[in-house]
């Protein structure tokens, strides 16, 4: 597929420009260190700097946020992990689920230390003016001092799509700084997300793409942009911005090194003993969601509540958490093996839903369907929980972390919630062989929005009992042969899905479900080959759908040409077996089972060259590089809404050092 020549133009240039800049320069200082924080006491923990450029590429594939991915098809579009034990709890606000993996948030927020400031920038493309692809990341931190750290971040996708109706707009900016002193700790940040999403409602039939000659009187190409949808005029508005903030202060002593000789002192070491937290975490969010063809609307949607002229709805919630705690620190003397933190927390959350503007309660037109829910505009919850934390960071032998948490107040009382785990390390043939359990008890109350919510075409008033989790699993990391085997076990009992009709529905009885997940790498020489295969396995398919077996494989070679421009060519796909994959519903952004089309059994491979010269990372990729030739034509993972075929795709990014 071509590519417009200004985009070749913009790429060539912003690396022309990185790399005659880095050439005035003898020697580059990386960053000095990067930290993520753990909600909601913001423990810090290393987190990695990404400049890597193996697989940089493949970042820019739809279908590759997990090796069993379940989307609607465009970049930047909803999606769900397939994996069950990488998949996320339902969210307070369920619309954000199906995007979540393009939203920023607390567990993704980084915090920079650099030695000088740091300026990342990055832009990728690909497919033709049609149907074009563009993602561009600007990233900035500095330090004013050894203290004080300020940054930003901007995130734009635009992806028009390879097919109709499908177009993909997200915007995301950030700020974050943080102070860490001897006494006082600080972290904080605001998130801002625009996201605005073309609805199509999938093909409307999927012999376009299974076999267009049958649809087309024999004509076996089609122009994907050529195929229908079902929907033409509907899309999905969402918004959130986030403001988190945590405060530290620590008690403790100064520990005196003195000269051994004249008894004086040469420095003296601040040793923190306890530390008193504050978390704030505001949230507001915002969902729009628009059909403007009245007969589309009907004929797509099996209940219309409020109204046949076409749908305009908006849903609202904002969250206010405060959390104080107060931790002993751990390592302060040689007795202090671990930390300890006792917290309490408050939080307050708000919805808003659709109303009638007489009544204050929602009702149902006179030609609308019969509506029987009765759920209030606004609703207000208020919860307290109260909670305790043990960690231990620091260690060449044993490490661990666990937290307990217990409603006890509000809708949410007598909630239960304890995480833990526990690793150990050992030396096998010079290297560390690593030894990791892990595990979970939940037993919570669904969340309001999955018991009380109306919108035009869905409507739902439920009384959930608690949802039970027990989750345990073990993870074996031995990195001399490049072995991670990853094995869990769960059981989930009054689990809440979306059943078949699109509304919440709770399954009574247990549903066990079994995960084994092996990392194999090897290497000779110039040659890798990665392979990621996870075999899990549902007691109760009908309610919890999951691919049996899922795998990633990536073949590569790895060379340096003249010692400066790093190379790494090579093919990866991933391949998941038959299943019933759930299917997407626009209205509310989310994925509910159905029993009809099984989607799977296909090879998604990509062909691709990413390079690194200095500070710039680049690549070349052609993604969907079998279709045609082999792996077959039905490449849907979700129920009428297929996978981009092969498109050319290309990018750069160069992190500056100023």
């Amino acid at each position: 597929m071509r590519i417009p020549a200004a985009k070749y133009l913009f790429l060539a240039l912003s690396l022309c420009v990185a790399l005659s800049s880095l050439a005035k320069k003898k020697q580059a200082i990386a960053p000095s260190y990067s930290w993520s924080i753990s909600d909601p006491l913001g423990l810090r923990y290393p987190a990695a700097i990404d400049t890597a450029y193996e697989n940089y590429g493949l970042r820019f594939i739809p279908s590759l946020r997990s090796k069993a991915w379940s989307t609607t098809g465009n970049y930047g579009a909803q999606g769900q992990d397939m994996i069950f034990f990488n998949r996320p709890a339902t969210s307070d606000f369920f619309f954000e689920d199906g995007l979540a993996t393009w939203l920023p948030s607390v567990a993704t927020q980084r915090f920079f230390n650099t030695r000088i400031p740091m300026t990342v920038l990055g832009h990728a493309t690909g497919g033709n003016k049609y149907s074009n692809q563009d993602r561009t990341q600007v990233l900035f931190s500095g330090n004013v001092d050894k203290r004080i750290e300020v940054g930003g971040a901007v995130d734009y996708i635009y992806s028009k799509g390879s097919y109709d109706y499908q177009a993909a707009k997200n915007f995301r900016w950030s700020a974050f700084g943080s102070y860490i002193g001897d006494r006082y700790e600080m972290q904080a940040f605001i998130n801002s997300y625009s996201s605005s999403n073309k609805e199509s409602g999938g093909i409307t039939n999927d012999l376009y793409i299974i076999d267009p000659a049958q649809v087309q009187g024999g004509e076996s190409k089609v122009d994907p942009k050529d195929i229908p949808t079902r929907l033409t005029e509907a899309q999905n508005n969402l918004n959130g911005t986030e403001f988190y903030m945590n405060h530290r202060y620590k008690v403790g002593f100064y520990r005196y090194e003195r000269d051994s000789v004249t008894d004086t002192i040469k420095g003296k070491t601040y040793v923190p003993v306890t530390s008193f937290i504050w978390t704030l975490d505001y949230k507001h969010n915002k969902h729009k969601f628009i059909n403007a063809s009245a007969t589309q609307d009907t004929a797509y949607f099996d209940h219309t509540y409020l109204g046949y002229g076409g749908t305009r709805e908006n849903q609202l919630y904002t969250k206010l958490r405060n959390t104080v705690g107060i931790s002993m620190l751990e390592g302060f003397n040689k007795y202090a093996k671990f930390g300890f933190a006792v917290y309490a927390t408050h939080e307050l959350r708000r919805y808003t839903q659709v109303t009638d503007s007489v009544t204050g309660r929602v009702a149902a037109w006179p030609t609308a369907d019969s509506l029987t829910v009765a759920c209030p505009h606004k609703h207000t919850e208020s919860d307290f929980t109260i909670g305790g934390q043990l960690t231990k960071q620091h260690g060449s032998i044993l490490t661990y972390d666990a937290t307990a948490e217990f409603g006890i107040a509000g809708p949410h009382v007598g909630d239960i919630d304890v995480t833990g785990d526990v690793a150990t390390r050992f030396r096998l043939l010079k290297d560390t062989v690593t030894i990791k359990g892990y595990g979970y008890f939940k037993n919570k109350k669904a969340p309001y929005l999955l018991e009380h919510f109306v919108s035009n075409h869905f409507a739902w008033d439920n009384n959930f009992d608690k949802i039970t989790r027990l989750r345990l699993g073990g993870v074996l990391d031995v990195p001399f042969s490049g072995s991670n085997v990853d094995v869990g076990y769960e059981t989930l009992k009054n689990y809440v899905y979306f059943g078949s009709d699109g509304t919440p529905a709770q399954c009574g009885s247990p549903i066990h479900v079994l995960n084994a997940t092996l990392k194999q790498n090897f290497a000779f020489k110039a040659l890798h080959w990665e392979n990621d295969l996870t075999f899990q396995t549902s007691s109760n398919s009908q309610v919890l759908p999951l691919p049996k077996f899922s795998v990633y494989s990536n073949v590569y070679v790895k060379f340096t040409i003249a010692r400066v421009l790093h190379c790494q060519l090579g093919v990866d796909g991933n391949y998941y077996t038959r299943y019933y994959a759930p299917a997407y519903n626009p209205a509310t952004m989310t994925f509910h089972n159905q029993n009809e089309v099984k989607c799977g059994n296909f090879a998604f491979m990509n062909a691709y060259a990413n390079f690194r010269m200095k500070q710039a990372r680049f690549f070349v990729m052609y993604s969907h590089v079998n279709k045609g030739i082999f792996g077959g034509n039905n490449y849907f993972n979700t129920p009428h809404y297929p996978l981009n075929p092969g498109r050319f795709q290309l990018g750069v990014i160069v992190d500056f050092i100023n």
